[in-house]
């Protein structure tokens, strides 16, 4: 499937003339309902998560003049030859990755979307990209103090266990990279991650990025499939390529649990000729990875206000102050890697 829609984004990359966009070989999917939900549709609690969560752009796709940027992006639906009626059609995609703030001038993603320091170069990292009210347009351009560069990667991890990948060749393992931006952030706070072991199956998670480099999403209603795998879990996140990097928290205790990295087939063939998301049952598809938070978290440095909990070897995060009940109640309102090369 990724060779079908490689070839039919290549034959409209002349037509669209797109930036060059590569999103993570790593597909990924909807689990019975779609639970993607919009920035402005959700409550504050969530918002103030979503408002730490980076959009990864390549810098010929961010043009800043007179203290503004401008975001390059072209429509979803004719990118992809979608067919009429798929969820967010019309909406601009540009983004190849997400990521999260950890740090004053820290942010966390998969190792594949930063692999050199060429790349990191080359990345700049956007906050805000999102759709603020219902009705309005997506955001694309924002005060260039948005914007912020990659200076260097402090930790990456690329890799697999020893001798396994799964049916499509993917390697399986932690994937992640920590990065430094060229300045502090301003306006954000960091998000907090959980330093315990305390996750387990069938817990209740919730994934906030940019699918396919649309605006930012938030897709909850999804738990913990299967812990056991070393330095990742699965679980039926509804997510995509451009999802890679997003964080990954735990809706009872807000914080975040890991990275997403790679998952099943973005998309399928339509017998009419056009393309439609892949969607499974619940319960079926192979599920997303996730790296685990473990993987990095003592390369994070703890945040003003977070505490050890003595003897315990439990943190309690002060950081942002939140009720998580509202999350536990969120539904939708009705309303791969895929390389662009």
């Amino acid at each position: 499937m990724k060779n079908l829609v490689k070839t039919t984004l290549s034959a409209a990359a002349v037509l669209l003339a797109l930036p060059l966009l590569s999103f993570a070989e790593e597909g990924k999917s909807i689990y019975g309902k779609d639970n993607r939900l919009e920035y402005f549709q959700a409550g504050q609690i969530v918002k103030t998560l979503s408002d730490s969560v980076v959009s990864l752009w390549k810098s010929a796709s961010v043009e800043i003049a007179e203290g503004k940027a401008k975001l390059k992006t072209v429509n979803f639906g004719d990118r992809l030859n979608l067919c009429p009626g798929e969820k967010f059609r019309e909406q601009p995609i540009g983004a190849f990755c997400s990521g999260s703030l950890v740090g004053p001038d820290l942010v966390m993603t998969a190792g594949h979307c930063i692999k050199d320091a060429a790349s990191c170069a080359d990345a700049k990292m956007v906050f805000g990209y999102n759709i603020r009210k219902d009705g309005e347009a997506a955001v694309t351009t924002l005060p260039a103090s948005e914007v912020y560069g990659c200076a260097k990667i402090i930790k990456r991890f690329l890799g697999g266990e020893p001798g396994s990948a799964n049916p499509t060749g993917q390697s399986l393992g932690p994937d992640y990279a920590l990065i430094q931006l060229d300045r502090k952030v301003s306006g954000h706070k960091p998000l907090p991650v959980n330093r315990g072991a305390n996750l387990k199956k069938d817990d209740s998670i919730l994934v906030i990025g940019h699918p396919v480099g649309l605006p930012l999403k938030i897709s909850g209603g999804a738990k913990v499939r299967d812990f056991s795998k070393v330095g990742y879990f699965v679980a039926d996140l509804d997510t995509f390529g451009g999802n890679s990097g997003s964080p990954v928290f735990n809706t009872n205790t807000l914080k975040i649990e890991g990275i997403l990295v790679r998952g099943d087939e973005d998309f399928v063939d339509s017998p009419a000729g056009c393309t439609t998301m892949a969607t499974y049952e619940q319960t079926g598809g192979r599920g997303e990875d996730v790296t685990k938070i473990s993987a990095l978290s003592a390369s994070i440095p703890r945040l003003p206000g977070e505490k050890v909990t003595k003897g315990a070897g439990l943190e309690e995060v002060e950081v942002i102050q939140m009720d998580s009940s509202e999350i536990q109640s969120i539904e939708i309102t009705p309303s791969r890697e895929i390389s662009f090369d």
